[in-house]
């Protein structure tokens, strides 16, 4: 008898995926459960970030990530294993997502009520930063290095006009959501053309 081999990330059992799970599946592109430099690079291309911001990234993210995900695991490929990725949370971050890689509401919450002064909804690109110092683990100079890069691209890619991250926005990153609805609207925008 032939098993089936449907991969612990194909869509049909995205719903069994933590949070932190589904905010990393979306660069897994041919859903193994696994995300190759070269998948990262896809999937930042996908969403709208130019060529070379894309290539940075993808070697960036994998070669930090990779080694944490994989323990005990080396591969000059440097993949990315999506069941482990809460292994690899660092330190000077928001705590939105907690050890497990779950939601935790009231820090997501917390992150308006601290740094929102402009608008309830929203931060600016300094109250950006102001949230990261805030954040700030004494001595976690690649958590801090890894919270500043993620947050800058964010807000970069996703502010609006007036220079602002909406919540939505930012719930969208934390729940999975919003790079799949970056990847549509760009393809969307694409067939328009």
């Amino acid at each position: 008898m032939a098993s089936s081999s449907v991969s612990p990330f194909s869509e049909t059992h995205s719903q069994d995926l933590s949070p932190l799970q589904k905010h990393v599946a979306f660069f897994d592109r041919n859903k193994d459960g696994l995300i190759y430099p070269w998948e990262t690079f896809q999937g930042f291309r996908a969403i709208g970030s130019g060529f070379l911001l894309s290539i940075i990234a993808s070697i960036f993210i994998n070669v930090a990530l990779s080694g944490k995900t994989r323990p005990g695991k080396f591969s000059p490929l440097f993949p990315i294993e999506i069941k482990n990725i809460h292994m690899a949370k660092h330190g000077s971050d928001s705590g939105v997502y907690d050890t497990e890689g779950r939601l935790v509401p009231a820090k997501f919450e917390e992150i308006f009520h601290k740094h929102a002064h402009t608008d309830p909804n929203a931060l600016t690109s300094k109250e950006l930063s102001e949230m990261l110092k805030g954040n700030r683990v004494p001595k976690d100079y690649v958590g801090r290095l890894g919270a500043w890069t993620e947050w800058k691209i964010l807000h970069f890619m996703c502010s609006d006009k007036d220079g602002f991250l909406h919540k939505d926005t930012i719930k969208g990153v934390y729940d999975g959501s919003l790079f799949e609805k970056m990847e549509r609207e760009r393809a969307s925008a694409h067939k328009e053309t």
